[in-house]
């Protein structure tokens, strides 16, 4: 199977787009990600002519609309920016995520620095102008900042999204259809127990409807859902009533001494003492070894390549 693509900031690869000639080398994004994903490099400043170096750009205005000025030269580079996010979004229509750079302009999500229209900081921070365009205009796609993906829990929610991305991605290149749509919420079943148990049974309820429906109409309305809830991040408490769903379904096939092996594993789990691979793989050895159709289809098992390792560090 071809590998998941990533757009993702130059500068985390090494390429020498900063303002100042320089770039933001993320070993991250070189040594882990790109063993996995195929990375495609943007960098819109770049893209819209502005070379490097190239004269410092700062946020000004208001924080819900900022504006994306040299204050150099007074050059306002707010449409040009947001029209090249419409140009990356038709042009990576096949990404299945996003890597930002923080605390830029351009490309930060996340608080970046704000200045009001007198010069002084402003106190909350705004999101760089190409990000925000384009989260607007992919809103379902996985999109997350470098400097937060250190955060293992970050990370694996992020990569996670990314990974039900690509198959939704496989899904609609394949033709939306009925069936199609009611497996693909089945075999997320637990993944969305352990990020929004409500919306596990909403998005449930939503295709009970689906006989009088065309996928081809709800089907998007459906992902949009699904995105959102997953977006929110599991928790140990979450996690650990998905583990204990699953063991259910090994009742009848372990003894007494393993029931109670397994049970004391989550609990350890749930407390903090151990991380979520530790009970996840000896759930996947009894399986292994007592076969179930249906936890086979499921994808939180193993919802991404192990050698990520995502699920040792939380």
């Amino acid at each position: 199977m071809d590998r998941l693509k990533l757009g993702i900031s130059a500068c985390l690869l090494g390429e020498r787009v900063r303002f100042n000639g320089g770039h933001k080398h993320s070993s991250l994004c070189t040594e882990v990600l790109a063993e996995h994903f195929e990375l495609v490099p943007v960098c819109p400043e770049m893209a819209v002519g502005l070379g490097a170096p190239r004269p410092v750009i700062r946020l000004v205005g208001d924080a819900s609309a900022p504006r994306a000025v040299m204050p150099e030269h007074g050059r306002d580079l707010t449409d040009v920016l947001q029209a090249q996010a419409a140009r990356t979004a038709d042009e990576l229509a096949d990404i299945s995520g996003y890597v930002l750079m923080q605390k830029s302009p351009s490309c930060g999500l996340h608080r970046v620095k704000l200045y009001r229209d007198n010069g002084h900081l402003a106190e909350a921070g705004g999101r760089g102008v190409f990000a925000a365009a384009l989260q607007a205009l992919r809103p379902e796609l996985p999109m997350e900042e470098e400097g937060r993906l250190h955060d293992p829990v970050l990370r694996e929610n992020f990569l996670n999204r990314v990974f039900v991305y690509g198959r939704w991605q496989r899904l609609l290149a394949a033709g939306l259809t009925r069936q199609g749509l009611i497996d693909f919420h089945a075999r997320h079943k637990y993944l969305l127990m352990a990020t929004h148990p409500q919306q596990q049974k909403a998005l449930g309820r939503l295709l009970g409807d689906l006989g009088r429906h065309d996928p081809e109409e709800l089907g998007p309305r459906y992902f949009s859902q699904l995105m959102a809830a997953l977006s929110r991040r599991a928790t140990r408490g979450t996690h650990s009533n998905v583990l204990q769903h699953l063991s259910g379904y090994l009742k009848q096939h372990l003894d007494d001494a393993e029931r109670a092996e397994l049970q004391q594993l989550i609990e350890q789990y749930r407390t903090g003492v151990v991380p979520l691979v530790v009970p996840l793989t000896l759930l996947r050895h009894h399986f292994n070894r007592h076969p179930h159709a249906y936890v086979a289809s499921q994808d939180y098992l193993r919802p991404y390549p192990d050698d990520l390792s995502l699920r040792n560090a939380i």
